[in-house]
C-alpha cells in the first residue's frame, strides 16, 4: 500500500467515528502480540523489550505495546530519540506512561539526547543476545540524508545482537519503494499494519526481514470512502514559485445559448487554487464571460458556435496550459461534434471531459487515455457507454450484495476505457480501472443547474496541479459536495452554483489544516 494512501485512510477513519487515538491502540496491542510471539518462539520466555522511539506515529504505537509488554511480564526500556513529538496520539500514550508513578512495573523510559547518550546505553554496549529490539523511529521512513543521533541509533540496533522489529517500514527506507539513501535498520522482522506498504513489498527479504501484517480494526469503508484525509494529496505550494507554477487551465466551451457554464467551471478552479484559467468560447459566449469575471482569460473564437475553424486556435492555447477541460455549455451541433472529437485526439494534455463533449465525443479515440477524467450523471454515462438497460447508481444501503453487484456492474462498463469516470448521483461513484471510491457529501439542493460544471472546474484544476486523474476525480467529488453543504447552510434549497463556487476556496483551505 502506498504510504500516503495509508495516512489518507487513518485520517478517514476518523469521519466514520473511528479515531486515531483507537487506531494506535489497536496497532500498540497487535505489535506487542506479535513481539511476543516472537520472544516465545525464539526464547521460549519473556525477555527484556528496548523500543527505540522518534517523534512520529510509530512512536506512539511503542508506547501503547510497552504497556500490554509490561502486563505480559516483559521488562521494557523505551529509548526516545526525540521529546518534541509530533503526534498527538504518541504524545498522549507517552503522558499514560509518565503518569504511572510511583512506578510498579518494570518499565524505564530514557531520554538520547546525545550522541554520547546512544553510545552509552545499555544496547550499545551489551553483548548479550537474550533481547528484542523495536524500531520505531521514523514511522513511514525518510528520505535523504539522516540526522546524526538518528544515524548512529540505526548503527546501534543493527550492531546490536538481540532480536530486531521494525515498526511499518525499517526506519532509513522509503517506504514507496524500498530505496535507502543513506542509512536503514535491517531488521529480522517488519510488523505493518492494515496493508504492507508498497517499498516494504517489493524489498529484499534480508533488507525487511520476515514480513507480518496486524488488523487494527480499519474498515474497508475507510479506504472508499472520500473525505477529508484525501487532502493529504495535495502538494504544498513553494513559496517561491510565480504566476502559473500552480497550474495553468484550458476551457474550451461556451456557445450561443450557454455562457454561465464555462465561466461557472472556470471560478471552480479557481477556487482550487489553479493560478491562471483560459476560456476558448465563440463570440457571444465570450462576451457575456467576460462580463462574469475578469479573473479568467477569456479567448474569442469567430462564429456562434465551436468548429474545426477554431482547431488551430484551440491547439495554441493548448501548449500553454497542465490541463483542458472540453464541454461546458458546447452545445450539440455536428461542426461542435467534429472539433472535439479531433480535440481528444491532438490534445495530449491531461483531459476533463464534461458536459456536452460526453453526448459527442467518440469513446474509442479516447479508451488509451489514463490522463482523463469524465463526469458524467447516469444518462450521460449509459448515452457514452452505450448502456442500453435500466441501470441505475443505487448504492445507499446496509445491503452488501445489492451495494457489490451495483459497483460491479458500472466497473465492467467503465474498465473499456482507461480514463477516471465520476458518476454523479446521491452517492457519486468514482471508477478507473478496478479501483473505486465513494463520495457521500453533497445535498439535494444540489440538482440546481451549474453544480455539475462546478464539480468538472475542479476536477481540471485539481489535475492542472499535478494530482493524478483518480484523485483529482475523487477529491473533486467530495470538495464540490462539501461546498454544495455550506451553501445549503446558508441559503437552503434555495443556494444557486455561484454561491457553490464562492465556497470552494474555504473549503479546500479548511481541508488543509
Amino acid at each position: 500500500m502506498d504510504p500516503i494512501d495509508m495516512m489518507v485512510t487513518d485520517y478517514n477513519c476518523e469521519y466514520l467515528g473511528l479515531s486515531r487515538l483507537c487506531l494506535m491502540e489497536s496497532a500498540g496491542k497487535s505489535l506487542a502480540e506479535e513481539v511476543g510471539k516472537i520472544a516465545v518462539y525464539t526464547f521460549s520466555k519473556p525477555v527484556k523489550v528496548v523500543i527505540f522511539t522518534g517523534s512520529g506515529g510509530n512512536g506512539g504505537d511503542g508506547f501503547v505495546a510497552a504497556r500490554y509488554l509490561l502486563n505480559r511480564g516483559y521488562e521494557v526500556d523505551i529509548y526516545m530519540l526525540k521529546d518534541n513529538i509530533r503526534s498527538e496520539q504518541s504524545r498522549i500514550n507517552l503522558e499514560i506512561l509518565e503518569n504511572m508513578k510511583p512506578r510498579l512495573s518494570r518499565l524505564n523510559i530514557y531520554n538520547l539526547k546525545t550522541l554520547d547518550d546512544i553510545n552509552s546505553c545499555e544496547v550499545a554496549k551489551t553483548s548479550d543476545s537474550e533481547f528484542i529490539i523495536v524500531d520505531g523511529l521514523l514511522g513511514t521512513g525518510i528520505k535523504g540524508k539522516l540526522q546524526t543521533n538518528i544515524k548512529r541509533a540505526i548503527e546501534v540496533i543493527n550492531d546490536s545482537k538481540g532480536i530486531k522489529i521494525s515498526v511499518d517500514v525499517p526506519s532509513g527506507m522509503d517506504p514507496l519503494n524500498g530505496e535507502v539513501s543513506d542509512l536503514a535498520v535491517v531488521p529480522d522482522y517488519t510488523i505493518s499494519f492494515h496493508k504492507i506498504k508498497t517499498g516494504v513489498r517489493n524489498a529484499e527479504e534480508e533488507v525487511v526481514g520476515g514480513l507480518v501484517t496486524a488488523d487494527i480494526g480499519i474498515p474497508f469503508e475507510a479506504e472508499y470512502f472520500v473525505n477529508y484525509g484525501d487532502f493529504l494529496r495535495l502538494k504544498n505550494r513553494d513559496s517561491t514559485s510565480h504566476k502559473g507554477n500552480n497550474g495553468r487551465l484550458l476551457i474550451v466551451g461556451g456557445s450561443g445559448d450557454y455562457s454561465g457554464a464555462p465561466a461557472i467551471a472556470g471560478m471552480a478552479a479557481i477556487g482550487t487554487g489553479c493560478d491562471l484559467v483560459y476560456v476558448a468560447a465563440p463570440f457571444n459566449a465570450a462576451q457575456a464571460i467576460k462580463s462574469t469575471s475578469p479573473d479568467l482569460i477569456v479567448k474569442s473564437l469567430d462564429g456562434d458556435k465551436l468548429s474545426l475553424s477554431h482547431l488551430d486556435e484551440i491547439l495554441e492555447l493548448s501548449d500553454k496550459v497542465d490541463a483542458v477541460l472540453i464541454g461546458p455549455g458546447a452545445g450539440i451541433d455536428d461542426e461542435t461534434s467534429k472539433l472535439l472529437n479531433v480535440l481528444v485526439t491532438k490534445i495530449k494534455k491531461p483531459i476533463v471531459l464534461d458536459a456536452d463533449s460526453l453526448k459527442q465525443v467518440e469513446l474509442s479515440l479516447i479508451k488509451n487515455r489514463d490522463d482523463m477524467i469524465l463526469t458524467p450523471h447516469i444518462f450521460e454515462f449509459k448515452s457514452f457507454f452505450n448502456v442500453s438497460n435500466d441501470l441505475k447508481l443505487d448504492i445507499d444501503s446496509y445491503d452488501f450484495k445489492k451495494v457489490d453487484e451495483n459497483i460491479t456492474e458500472f466497473q465492467q462498463i467503465s474498465r473499456q476505457i482507461k480514463a477516471s469516470v465520476i458518476v454523479k448521483g446521491q452517492y457519486d461513484l468514482i471508477l478507473s480501472g478496478t479501483k473505486f471510491r465513494i463520495n457521500k457529501s453533497g445535498n439535494s439542493g444540489m440538482t440546481v443547474g451549474g453544480t455539475g460544471d462546478a464539480l468538472a472546474g475542479i476536477a481540471a484544476g485539481l489535475l492542472s496541479q499535478g494530482l493524478s486523474s483518480f484523485d483529482s476525480a475523487c477529491l473533486a467529488a467530495f470538495v464540490n459536495g462539501v461546498a454544495g453543504d455550506v451553501a445549503f447552510d446558508e441559503k437552503g434549497n434555495g443556494f444557486s452554483a455561484t454561491d457553490l463556487v464562492s465556497h470552494i476556496g474555504s473549503v479546500i483551505k479548511n481541508g488543509l489544516c
